[in-house]
């Protein structure tokens, strides 16, 4: 579409969005929605042009009216949840993808590694717990470590260390994005490893069943946590239209809001670890109703309903 075109067939739009106020906060998560569609469209064609320009002051400004309106307050923990978090996972969907692409790849490094070099599986895990888990399956319990610990010391020591490993692979996006790929390819490789170790003991289809109870939601926590940090690099690395500065604090306050969204999630994932996956001889239909559902949760809320208001903006 030539860009005069594109123009005369969104201008009245645009206009009531800048001067005609919001009458709801759904109606400003709405608007937001559909102008960064506008706008992704603009800076694919006509990424030069002062129509883009435009719309990138126009996104902006509805951005921080979600965020500022003091009005909305009542509202703020229901419009976060039902519209701006999900709007940034699909306004940075490349980088969620990167993310999981990058833990895939070192998932693959992780397996390989610890199948043809025996060293590697006790660089990487520990001696300790090597040793303890090898005893644990000769005792006839190779998950014991679930229950070495009472189940709410157990919930605040991971939901601790959950937090803290989230915030870390966030944050070290400052540098240029490098951080967060280290902190993927890690932990990628630590669960390679961890899976492989399980499986080379004829224990695959138990540790899944058992381990991926909260390993579901912990892991993909962990791998959109990265994906914040590859967005809070993004705004350093291209600022496109923005000044860098400005580039940078918009991309910090979305990564931050991605960062600080997944919290919950961990926390739930840190409930099954302490409470619910000590239970290693739960019914077969318990153990996969709660892995299946928290897969199905995690591929709803971060990828099918986003596209889902995304569609239903465009179509509006």
């Amino acid at each position: 579409m030539r860009e005069a075109l594109f123009v005369k067939q969104n201008s009245g739009k645009w206009k009531s969005y800048e001067h005609l106020k919001a009458s709801s906060p759904d109606e400003v998560a709405e608007r937001f929605i559909d102008i960064t569609n506008d706008l992704a469209y603009a800076k694919t064609f006509y990424p030069k042009s002062k129509t883009t320009a435009y719309l990138n002051g126009l996104a902006s400004v509805l951005h921080q009216s979600i965020y500022k309106n003091k009005k909305e307050d009542t509202n703020r923990f229901s419009t976060f949840w039902k519209f701006e978090l999900p709007v940034l996972f699909y306004t940075y969907r490349r980088q969620l993808l990167y993310a999981f692409i990058f833990f895939l790849i070192s998932g693959a490094i992780g397996v390989l590694s610890a199948k043809y070099d025996d060293a590697f599986l006790r660089l990487i895990l520990g001696d300790g717990y090597v040793n303890m888990t090898n005893e644990n399956i000769a005792k006839g319990d190779p998950f014991g470590v679930y229950k070495r610990q009472g189940p709410v010391a157990m919930f605040f020591s991971i939901a601790t260390n959950n937090i803290y490993v989230s915030m870390v692979a966030f944050l070290s996006g400052i540098f240029l994005g490098i951080g967060p790929v280290f902190m993927l390819l890690r932990n990628g490789i630590m669960v390679g490893a961890f899976e492989y170790y399980f499986f080379s003991k004829s224990l695959g289809a138990e540790s899944v069943l058992v381990i991926w109870i909260h390993g579901t939601l912990e892991i993909s926590a962990i791998i959109i946590a990265g994906a914040a940090g590859l967005v809070l690099g993004h705004g350093l690395l291209f600022p496109k239209t923005y000044t860098r500065l400005q580039a940078f604090k918009n991309s910090a306050k979305d990564g931050t809001k991605i960062a600080l969204g997944i919290v919950p999630i961990l926390l739930v994932a840190a409930f099954f670890e302490g409470f619910i996956t000590r239970y290693t001889n739960m019914p077969l239909w318990l153990s996969i109703s709660i892995l299946g559902g928290s897969l199905l949760f995690i591929i709803w809320y971060v990828i099918i309903y986003p596209l889902q208001l995304n569609k239903r903006n465009q179509i509006s």
